[in-house]
């Protein structure tokens, strides 16, 4: 029987075959797709006619078909719904995947052409977006160390190859420990648990085989759990075994795993002829250089602070008032802010969660989609990866624009953390094919699933990230959707975020699961007049994590990053109650790939971006304003990176933005 990773897809939108795929058909699948892709690079670097845009970047843009529509579902589904088949084929895969890419970018006849073209790039009548991807593949060579030689070029594929197995083992640990922590609650642990926790309990224990409610490591659950369980002791139970994944010894502990990454980086940033990693790094994004990023992480970070310091008293006062003696810890925050916003604001977060159910706040994605963008959502049926799993086809105007899975319930076998990716990516060469794209969040799963603000932020937030590769329209997929500079490519989703605080859009959707009555407009104002609140604890611990990551990268690799880690956070004099939202063990964005090394900090550059972005809309009159949508999309979703960002930027927006209106929105202009 032929692999069905290997067939074309099935059906009209040629979807992967997820009712006959097996474990057992990955590896022979990369196997195949791997000989296809070196048989067809080699005749590229071969090619006994003149180097040409055709023979050459063309040839390569299709190179690896086969390999990226294998390398699209498996790594899609060993983040999302991991076996032991799964991720002992990800150890395997990691140094293999490595080599390969080693081997192209270091094939010095291929190298050869491309330097070519580049050389003689103005006499080429190439079109923009040409010119760009030409520029990129020439950058991407280079950088990869496709001009060393020698023994040189052999440390950087090793460098490469190791690097890979790192970042995989420490995913895969981090998974290990949220999968394998848990807690039974006993019917008095229960006491003060608003009716979605302990249901979303009772189905954690379910889902984990236990006849009783427990609590486990999903943020979804762990969250609200520090919000309104009463239990100090089992707040602290629960925040520590959080806080110390990565971190609890054995054969999971990450702490090594970091160390040996970041003396990996430093050298291979010195073989390529860069002071630090983090030069190498911040060279093609927005920011440049590291000076850029610790000022605009500074320029926050001191009315953050104050922010929560003032915080941080008005919550000890009210510990004390409970009779407890002693310092405000990391695991009282929540619970204390939580009584404290009911206090000041009359804003119960449990009183919320009825009118924000999934279903509402998808069709509230939806609906906003449809006004900027004309986009319609019709449901798909599966079978997909997973029963939880649900799809849609994306049109407009009648003609088919993607697929988009959703797959939103917490679950042992997916990674903690929500996130957007591409099954397969928007292309014109060689034939018009439109995205397969895929949200993934971790919700705790109820009947039905009510919604905390905060999850409700980000479903958006990574439909933003989906709208990026829904909307992408270029001919080449090397620049597709979010194929953009890493400080970039957050401004799409948190942009997106916006229209959750648009009263007309809650207005609409925020209705109740069970009556469908609108939520009431008082609940809606104090919503919306709470939006601010608690930003001084949030800003804190996210600066206390991007200021982390820059310090590890910036200079020296640290032989302990535990004690860089303590060193930089006193130094910037991190409040006692509370910690970075990653600590280095469970670092993920940092140490499970390259992705975000040295670019945590992108969250805060693309937010000062869609602060300014949703100004303009506001500047227009509405937030569905037809004019700015369409120069939103025009200038900025429909390019990825076939412009660089800051033309895309300016195209859309026409001036730099500032900081001032990030500050605004988070409520920390008047302590700045």
């Amino acid at each position: 029987m032929t692999n069905p990773l290997l067939a074309p897809g099935k059906g009209p939108f040629a979807l992967p075959d997820f009712a006959n795929i097996t474990d057992d058909d990955f590896a022979p699948a990369f196997e195949a797709a791997l000989s296809e892709a070196r048989v067809n690079i080699a005749a590229i670097a071969e090619n006994p006619d003149a180097p040409s845009f055709a023979n050459t970047i063309d040839a390569m843009e299709l190179a690896e078909a086969t390999l990226d529509r294998v390398a699209g579902v498996f790594y899609n589904l060993s983040g999302a719904d991991s076996t032991p088949a799964r991720e002992a084929l990800m150890r395997d895969l990691a140094p293999k995947m490595a080599a390969f890419a080693s081997e192209v970018t270091m094939n010095r006849p291929l190298f050869a052409r491309i330097e070519a073209l580049w050389n003689a790039r103005e006499t080429l009548e190439l079109t923009s977006e040409q010119a760009r991807v030409l520029e990129l593949y020439y950058k991407m060579f280079i950088r990869s160390g496709a001009a060393l030689e020698g023994a040189e070029a052999e440390r950087m594929t090793a460098i490469k190859a190791r690097l890979a197995v790192l970042s995989t083992q420490f995913s895969q640990n981090l998974l290990a420990d949220e999968r394998d922590w848990f807690r039974t609650l006993a019917e008095d642990e229960l006491e003060g648990l608003p009716d979605f926790v302990v249901e979303a309990a009772k189905a954690a224990g379910a889902e984990r085989g236990q006849s009783g409610p427990v609590l486990t490591l999903s943020r979804s659950l762990i969250v609200p759990f520090l919000q309104f369980s009463p239990r100090r002791d089992l707040r602290e139970i629960a925040y520590e075994a959080w806080t110390a994944r990565g971190a609890n010894g054995g054969e999971t502990d990450n702490r090594a795993i970091a160390a040996e990454i970041l003396a990996l980086r430093e050298e291979r940033a010195k073989l390529l002829g860069y002071e630090s990693f983090a030069a190498y790094k911040l060279e093609p994004e927005m920011a440049k250089e590291p000076a850029q990023v610790r000022e605009l992480l500074m320029r926050v970070w001191e009315p953050a602070k104050a922010a929560a310091e003032a915080d941080a008293t008005k919550l000890t006062e009210m510990l004390q008032e409970d009779g407890l003696n002693g310092d405000l810890e990391a695991w009282d925050w929540r619970y204390y802010s939580e009584k404290r916003r009911v206090a000041e604001h009359d804003f119960d977060e449990a009183a919320l969660k009825p009118y924000l159910s999934l279903e509402a706040m998808l069709n509230a994605v939806f609906d906003t989609a449809n006004r900027l963008f004309g986009l319609e959502f019709k449901p798909l049926d599966g079978p997909f990866y997973h029963p939880d799993v649900r799809g849609w086809e994306v049109t407009r105007g009648g003609k088919h624009i993607a697929v988009f899975l959703g797959d939103y319930f917490a679950r042992a076998s997916k990674r903690s953390g929500a996130w957007c990716s591409a099954m397969r990516s928007q292309s014109k060469l060689g034939g018009e094919t439109r995205p397969i794209v895929v949200n993934v969040c971790n919700f705790a799963k109820g009947d039905p699933c009510l919604l905390s603000y905060d999850d409700a932020r980000t479903l958006f937030h990574e439909f933003g990230h989906a709208l990026h590769q829904m909307l992408s329209d270029v001919t080449y997929q090397f620049v597709s959707g979010t194929s953009v500079a890493r400080d970039f490519v957050e401004l799409p989703s948190q942009l997106y975020e916006h229209w959750m605080e648009v009263p007309e859009v809650l207005q609409k959707h925020a209705r109740h699961w069970q009556t469908g009555a609108a939520m009431p407009e008082a609940l809606l104002q104090k919503l919306l007049a709470a939006s601010t609140y608690d930003q001084g604890f949030a800003t804190v611990e996210f600066i206390a994590s991007a200021l982390v990551d820059l310090a590890f990268h910036e200079g020296a690799a640290p032989k302990d990053p535990m004690a860089k880690q303590a060193e930089v956070l006193a130094e910037i004099g991190l409040p006692k109650a509370i910690r970075m939202r990653h600590a280095t063990p469970h670092f993920g964005h940092v140490f499970s790939g390259d992705g975000y090394s040295s670019g945590y900090y992108s969250y805060m550059w693309s937010e000062v971006m869609d602060a300014d972005a949703f100004a303009a809309f506001e500047e227009a009159g509405s937030p569905f304003d037809e004019a700015t949508a369409k120069r939103l999309e025009e200038c900025i979703l429909s390019v990825g990176g076939s412009v660089p960002a800051d033309a895309a930027w300016m195209a859309f927006r026409g001036k730099k933005p500032g900081v001032e209106p990030l500050l605004k929105g988070r409520g920390l202009l008047d302590v700045a």
